[in-house]
């Protein structure tokens, strides 16, 4: 499919969504006209099920299949008249390299979302689209020009170097889409966007145009984070920080020898005044090379030692200036070091703070690459670099006699850039900002009036935390690969016309001009007056064009008009950009459009590696998706570290550490696992720490999956049986009428409590929940239950067989197969395809829909009558008796071959009336028991006292218990020939359970006993706790007696 709107440079998107270089139109139409074709042809998969799950061959065809057939695209005739659009935008990846796991979290969670939406009947617009991320891709591209070519920006001209990064733009984004596809992502491919296309370049200039004209939009000299080798400012998300505690040497870029932190160095400052009782005062700084940049020293106001000092004056000891001695209270605490602080208000924001509150000067002595300039007043030091000019300084002034010596175990935190690992430099640099407080407000304002909702709703504290303090924001970036900046410097020959900078913002050079025309005459200046026009050399921050997306993702281009399929139904994404972007694309959204771009902000956790520890490429535990899906060796992950752009140095550690942590490489688990487990991980909520062996243990899950329907389906041909193409089950009004057996029953009750759980799930985006009762129904009620019940009729081709209840129990087995699929589809959309299809025959006069994408989602009203509270109920008792009896009969090694004679102890009428489960199904149990015979007693039964005697206990409830006689025990062991567990051993084992029991009761027992216990923990709580001190009890009764009759053997 081609890109509406979208072509650079003869840039556009084939038919297998990579980006390629064509030239002419004709050829150009050619193109698409192929691509098209070569898309349609996609044929649909059809395999026979092979007897070994292998996910490779599962996923291969489907994705082509269903972009051919339209699937992905907005339609309104998939489901039904009455379909909902739903509009979500994708997060669009960064074009810097290859997409992350949590990349791979984000999409996962999105296409379950949509897909959960297609089938449930809304027309789904799902709109694709990749960043140009300024900062980060520009910096990658050095890294690469830097280890491939060995140049640098410098050796380029702008417009050569940005065709450059064009070109890596093209390599990365075939990547990313591959990625996207192997994902199983089921986008709009047709509403493909790029942040720097033709349409959004667009929108972006004129947004900044009509915020300027609003007076929202202004230029100021301020300072900001600085990072000198990239040469830009940067978001205070681009900026990490290192806390250390003591002297560390740490290695920068660009710089040989480390560089050393966590040191406090004291110098003195002589008085100006000879006579005064001070000959000296006394600061402490980590920055000493700023001190260059000193216009002042500080005490506070109220300390007694130098209240002679106000308004004095001190001799820099370099510059040999006289700097002012001021007071500040805001500034300086007196018990902290000699309570002096040396200002250098160019470098710190305290700093120029209170250079503001005094009127000092502000001096500025570094260079954008960190060297020293010409203001630093020492010619040279000038270009020399800030951290070698550091020694240099401690030289000068103990050669002076004024250096104090350094504290060496000083804490501080060290701002550092994320792209390049560079300290951070406080710069006072000129820059284009945006007035947030108004915005800002009217964002809090709909959160509060619900026009906005979170979740998990947590998030909304954070919102309005951050809102309610934010900054005017800093939107231009000293960068080459960019939006540029639609603003023109005008200057004039002659100095004495010059009104300060003059700026004129434009939407193009020759809207600029017709702009200076009319600045002139309102200037009273000649038209003929000479003047230049020179474009703003930065560009802007990718986050403005970002924030722009709800709106230019739409199609729109900046001005009054709003798309009419405005806002988009919700947004999903990590939670740490809520503030960063979700927060700015509401301000600016809301701002032109009157309205929030959606209703509903659904943020996922962080992802982490096992150990809890951020992902990063030095610490070697970055995952590539689909290294997890198709399976990689440890060599192979060693040798993409090795054609890496990072340093040697840093590849030979992070190739240390992957073979740490990936001896074995990463096993080949499928798309189909690593949705799952990164889905059901979101139970996580504030850190996701993410082990692969927890994808490995889903794979197993959907290995079971296979094996089910293959067991199914080899069932259902040796039988005869008719696969039904109407899918419509049991209905309400003869439901009741048909003669289900306890686990048909069963079965069906547990599949509407999970239709329902998923229901509730994906409606208040809690997906993890319906992830996990999906597997608990498939594999412990569908597989290790259902199955296990029904296989005397599942199996049975003999002449006793109930043919009725046969056809029942496959009728039933079909029925949750097919919803199992349709439940699970938005989860695992390979898997649940392929097996669906073999489920459902599809024919042309057949009701069946063509794919399961785009079959209906069970619903919960559907299947509301199968419910059956009761017998859930019993169906437990029963499964409690047989897993007792088969404990009993491991512990004492008595295999299931040899009949035991069991008793059934209970205290509850209910359960031992003849109405009750233990009679109404006691031949279930005894068949699964392989029981010889069972004897019921109660708690007043005269005989109980005699069947009790001498017997082994295992515990259902404080209220059911199985025995077994000694007796029996030891019969067949000896007639058996099992080999008898030493006395020694059998009490050692039953001590270490005793001891285990007893902690829990005395941890127990001193949470009640705490005096807040009362008040605080609420009463259903401590209804749980009571029930749990009765069970903990009863089962340190049970093993006292389970002790005393091994020890009396």
């Amino acid at each position: 499919m081609f890109v509406k709107n979208f072509c650079h440079n003869g840039i556009i998107l084939n038919g297998n969504n990579s980006w390629q270089q064509v030239k002419g139109k004709k050829t150009l139409l050619k193109f698409i006209n192929n691509s098209l074709k070569k898309t349609l042809s996609s044929k649909k998969p059809v395999r026979k099920l092979e007897n070994q799950f292998e996910p490779s061959v599962v996923e291969k065809g489907w994705y082509a299949w269903w972009e051919a057939k339209g699937f992905f695209e907005k339609s309104d005739k998939l489901n039904n008249e009455l379909s909902e659009d739903f509009i979500m935008l994708t997060p669009p990846p960064n074009v810097t390299g290859n997409l992350h796991i949590g990349h791979a979290l984000t999409f996962s969670l999105q296409d379950a979302i949509v897909r959960w939406r297609r089938m449930s009947g809304s027309s789904t617009s799902w709109i694709p689209g990749t960043d140009h991320a300024g900062i980060g891709t520009q910096s990658v591209v050095e890294r690469y020009l830097q280890k491939e070519k060995n140049l640098t920006r410098r050796d380029f001209s702008r417009d050569t170097f940005v065709e450059e990064v064009w070109k890596w733009r093209k390599v990365h984004g075939d990547r990313i889409i591959e990625q996207l596809r192997r994902l199983g992502a089921s986008l709009s491919w047709k509403e493909l966007f790029f942040t720097m296309d033709a349409p959004r370049s667009k929108a972006v200039t004129n947004a900044f145009v009509r915020l300027y004209e609003d007076g929202l939009i202004y230029r100021a000299t301020r300072l900001v984070n600085w990072c000198c080798v990239l040469e830009t400012v940067l978001s205070d998300i681009e900026v990490e920080y290192k806390t250390i505690s003591e002297q560390t040497f740490l290695k920068l870029p660009g710089r040989e020898k480390s560089v050393e932190f966590g040191v406090l160095h004291k110098f003195a400052y002589q008085l100006a005044d000879e006579s005064s009782d001070f000959k000296e005062l006394v600061v402490a700084t980590t920055r000493i090379e700023t001190l260059l940049a000193d216009c002042a020293v500080a005490v506070h106001p109220d300390d007694p030692r130098y209240k002679s000092l106000h308004g004095k004056e001190v001799i820099h000891p370099l510059t040999r200036k006289r700097l002012p001695i001021i007071s500040d209270a805001k500034l300086v605490d007196m018990e902290f070091g000699t309570g002096v602080v040396k200002i250098s208000p160019g470098h710190d924001q305290i700093d120029y703070e209170c250079a503001q509150r005094h009127n000092l000067p502000v001096i500025n002595v570094f260079n954008k690459n960190g060297s020293f300039n010409n203001k630093c007043q020492i010619s040279d030091l000038i270009n020399k670099d800030r951290f070698d000019v550091r020694n240099e300084i401690i030289d000068r002034i103990s050669t002076l006699g004024l250096y104090r010596g350094k504290e060496k175990n000083h804490q501080m935190r060290i701002a550092l850039c994320s792209r390049t690992g560079d300290v951070i430099e406080q710069m006072l640099h000129p820059q284009w900002y945006i007035r947030c407080k108004e915005m800002a407000n009217r964002a809090i304002e709909d959160a509060e009036n619900q026009q906005i909702l979170f979740y998990p709703s947590f998030h909304k504290n954070e919102w309005n935390r951050w809102l309610e303090n934010t900054q005017d924001w800093c939107v231009s970036r000293q960068l080459w690969w960019g939006h540029p900046i639609p603003a023109y410097k005008l200057s004039f020959a002659d100095s004495e016309k010059r009104d300060g900078d003059c700026w004129i913002v434009a939407a193009s050079q020759s809207e600029a001009e017709e702009r200076v025309k009319s600045y002139k005459l309102e200037k009273n200046l000649s038209h003929d007056t000479a003047s230049t026009l020179k474009p703003d050399e930065d560009v802007l921050d990718t986050w403005f064009s970002s924030a722009l997306l709800p709106l230019s993702a739409l199609s729109w281009t900046g001005g009054k008009s709003i798309p009419a399929n405005y806002p988009t139904s919700m947004i999903e994404t990590g939670s740490d950009i809520l503030c960063f972007w979700i927060a700015r694309m509401t301000m600016l959204c809301t701002y032109f459009a009157g309205k929030p771009p959606f209703k509903k902000i659904f943020l996922h956790p962080m992802v982490r590696d096992a150990q809890g520890r951020k992902m990063s490429k030095s610490l070697g535990n970055v995952i590539d998706p689909l290294n997890v899906i198709d399976g990689i060796t440890l060599s192979s992950m060693q040798q993409v570290l090795k054609e890496s752009n990072l340093p040697s140095s840093e590849i030979d550690r992070s190739a240390a550490l992957l073979a740490k942590q990936y001896p074995n490489g990463i096993q080949a688990c499928g798309t189909d696992a690593l949705r799952f487990t990164l889905i059901a991980s979101t139970s996580q909520t504030h850190k996701i720490n993410l082990d692969v062996s927890n994808v490995v243990s889903n794979r197993h899950f959907v290995n079971k999956i296979w094996n089910l329907f293959k067991l199914a389906l080899q069932i259902f041909d040796a039988l005869n049986y008719k696969l039904n193409t109407d899918k419509s089950f049991f209905p309400l009004g003869k439901f009741d009428d048909i003669d289900f057996s306890l686990v048909d029953r069963y079965i069906l009750s547990r599949l509407a409590h999970t239709v329902a759980s998923c229901e509730n799930s994906f409606d208040s985006l809690e997906l993890h929940k319906a992830a996990n009762a999906l597997k608990n129904f498939i594999w412990e009620d569908l597989c290790d239950i259902f199955i296990e019940f029904a296989k005397p009729l599942l199996y049975g081709n003999r002449i006793d067989v109930d043919k009725q209840r046969q056809a029942t129990a496959f009728r039933v087995l079909e029925i949750c197969l097919d919803t199992s699929m349709r439940l699970i589809h938005p989860f695992m959309p390979f898997i649940s395809e392929e097996l669906w299809q073999h489920l459902n025959p599809v024919s042309p006069t057949s009701p069946t829909p063509e794919s399961l994408m785009i079959a209906s989602y069970p619903k919960a009203d559907d299947y509301q009558h199968f419910k059956n509270t009761r017998i859930e109920t019993d169906m437990q008792t029963i499964l409690g008796v047989i897993h007792a009896s088969r404990s009993l009969r491991q512990k004492h090694h008595v295999p299931l071959g040899n009949p035991l004679p069991f008793t059934i102890w209970s205290d509850d009428e209910s359960l031992l009336s003849k109405e009750g489960p233990i009679y109404k199904y006691l031949q279930d149990i005894k068949g699964f028991t392989k029981a010889s015979s069972i004897d019921i007693v109660g708690s007043q039964d005269k005989s109980s006292s005699n069947l009790l005697k001498d017997t082994a206990v295992a515990l259902v409830s404080t209220h059911l218990k199985v025995h077994l006689p000694m007796s029996h025990i030891a019969a067949i062991q000896k007639t058996a020939g099992v080999k008898k567990i030493p006395k020694e051993e059998q009490l050692q084992k039953l001590m270490r359970k005793l001891d285990k029991v007893k902690e829990s009761i005395m941890n127990l027992k001193e949470k009640r006993e705490k005096p807040e216990y009362t008040i605080r923990v609420p009463e259903n709580v401590k209804a749980i706790d009571n029930k749990r001190m009765d069970l903990y009890i009863e089962q340190l009764r049970a093993l006292e007696k389970n002790i005393e009759l091994v020890q009396s053997t």
